[in-house]
């Protein structure tokens, strides 16, 4: 049976990571591509449905991305959001001004056409998330007005005999509280998907699909311990077996204990068939910090040794190896794009984490394997499970490619990383123990450069200041502190300041994304 597909359209929009995942969370299968993407390989992905995206420009900029009216006439269901809806009004005949009122954020909508095919069961006022400097001023000829708001006389409309339908708001969002309804309308009553995409048959498939692609050559990957690496060495395992070499970099920078736990899974003795090294390389690492205190001078730095050491371990199977593989997800996908003006894909300096000239000269293939290139990470995680990686693993806090360097504030110490570690170690078990882990977005100890008198026995001491931090995010796009109950943080801050030396005071950071970021540097 064939497979069902939602093709989007970016036109720059920041929310199109959204509007996928409320695709899948409908258990169809879509893709994100370009604006630009010609209509003739539009017709041969045979997308059962097309939404465009939002986008921050105005339609009538003639600088502006835009598309073919044809697009509209292909026969297949179209759904714009936003700038998507604008595009459609502008390309099909309508007027698109700038709005004498905009509106931001919640934004309450009446539905004016309740037998609208989109709008089925949603209530006559609903809460939207509006984003928007111009609106449609006149909807297009064969368009009737399906919603409004105050200032917004066309919040909604559609063509339903051609089956083209467009929302001013954003029901993707959260803040839209029956959005996800609208956008479950539209996938499987208006485009008439079945809603049958299995995680259960991407394993299965991709196994057979990798096994085809590299038949008997080898393949090396560098495995971080991450889900990312870690659920693409074991997709590589069971397709090729022990063809697949896996370089487990320990730069001395990730949490406590990991760096064992990941060779007892992937080594000799492990869940998985595959020929696995350990690069500890801790002291090389170090060397190359000290005295390094900048943020982005850290970043540099790890950034630059990596491929070093890797590269190192790579030159032993020159001559042997043919690919290298890397954990893409589908968010770096889409990251890595330039707004919907141009392809979607990885940057081509670096395959695997080597830069391309050291590819070249070790004979490797500039395309890399990225057997996970197409999936969400809670899918990531869906298929790891899957192919028996541990759930500990599996559901792993999300960590930074620099490790506790982005966690240190200041110059990174072997004696500062081993504070981070253990306090990070009894933070994460008392709130496990606590039961407050599970709803949380991401949570860490992380160490302040700031130095405070205390008191510990009859010693006046002078410490470095740990700071916890915890979020709730569904996207990381943007997150909040996480209140936690106020005994849990009293038996972090009374263990931490008694197990870790060097360490006399504990603070909880508040802050929200944005201002702040999640992690501290």
């Amino acid at each position: 049976m064939e497979r069902e597909m939602i093709l989007i359209l970016d036109f720059g929009g920041q929310y199109k990571q959204l509007i996928a995942r409320r695709v899948r969370e409908c258990r169809v299968y879509c893709e994100i591509h370009p604006y630009t993407t010609a209509l003739d390989q539009i017709r041969e992905m045979r997308p059962k449905g097309i939404i465009l995206t939002g986008g921050p420009n105005s339609v009538y900029d003639p600088e502006s991305p835009s598309c073919s009216p044809d697009l509209f006439d292909l026969g297949i269901p179209v759904l714009g959001i936003c700038y998507g809806s604008q595009l459609m009004a502008e390309r099909l005949g309508g007027r698109v001004e700038t709005a004498p009122v905009s509106e931001y954020g919640k934004t309450m909508v009446t539905i004016d056409r309740k037998d609208s095919a989109l709008f089925c069961g949603v209530s006559e006022q609903t809460q939207t998330w509006m984003s928007h400097t111009d609106y449609i001023a006149k909807v297009p000829e064969g368009f009737v007005i399906t919603a409004h708001t105050p200032v917004c006389p066309a919040a909604a409309m559609e063509d339903a005999g051609r089956r083209l339908y467009a929302t001013q708001f954003h029901p993707e969002v959260t803040h839209s509280l029956e959005g996800t309804a609208m956008l479950r309308h539209f996938i499987m009553d208006i485009c008439g998907c079945r809603g049958d995409w299995e995680m259960e048959s991407f394993a299965q498939e991709t196994i057979r699909a990798l096994r085809e692609k590299i038949g008997d050559d080898h393949v090396i990957l560098g495995l971080s311990g991450g889900v990312d690496s870690s659920v693409a060495a074991a997709l590589l395992s069971r397709a090729i077996g022990d063809h697949l070499h896996c370089v487990f970099v320990d730069h001395g920078l990730m949490r406590k204990n990991e760096g064992d736990e990941v060779e007892a899974i992937f080594g000799p003795g492990g869940n998985f068939d595959l020929d696995f090294t350990r690069v500890n390389a801790q002291d090389r690492f170090f060397i190359q910090l000290m005295g390094e205190s900048d943020p982005e001078g850290k970043r540099s730095v790890i950034g630059a040794v990596f491929p070093q050491v890797f590269g190192d371990e790579a030159r032993k199977f020159k001559g042997k190896v043919r690919y290298i593989a890397q954990g893409t997800i589908y968010p770096d996908v889409v990251e890595s794009g330039d707004g919907g003006k141009g392809d979607v894909i990885k940057s081509h300096h670096n395959v695997g984490g080597l830069p391309i000239d050291l590819v070249r000269s070790l004979g490797f293939d500039e395309t890399p394997i990225e057997p996970l290139r197409m999936l969400f990470k809670d899918e990531v995680r869906a298929v790891g499970l899957q192919l028996g990686i541990p759930r500990e693993l599996v559901y792993r806090q999300p960590f930074p490619g620099p490790g506790l360097g982005v966690r240190i504030v200041g110059e990174i110490t072997p004696m500062k990383v081993k504070i981070v570690q253990e306090a990070d170690a009894i933070f994460r078990e008392e709130l496990a123990k606590a039961g407050v882990d599970t709803d949380l977005g991401q949570y860490f100890a992380a160490l302040s450069n700031m130095r405070s008198v205390g008191v510990q026995g009859d010693h006046r001491t002078y410490g470095l200041a740990v700071i916890l931090r915890a979020v709730l995010t569904s996207d990381f796009m943007t997150a909040e502190a996480a209140e936690l109950p106020w005994p849990v943080l009293q038996t972090c801050m009374t263990r931490i300041i008694n197990e870790v030396p060097g360490v006399n005071r504990v603070l909880y950071d508040i802050t929200s994304k944005p201002p702040g970021t999640i992690e501290l540097e």
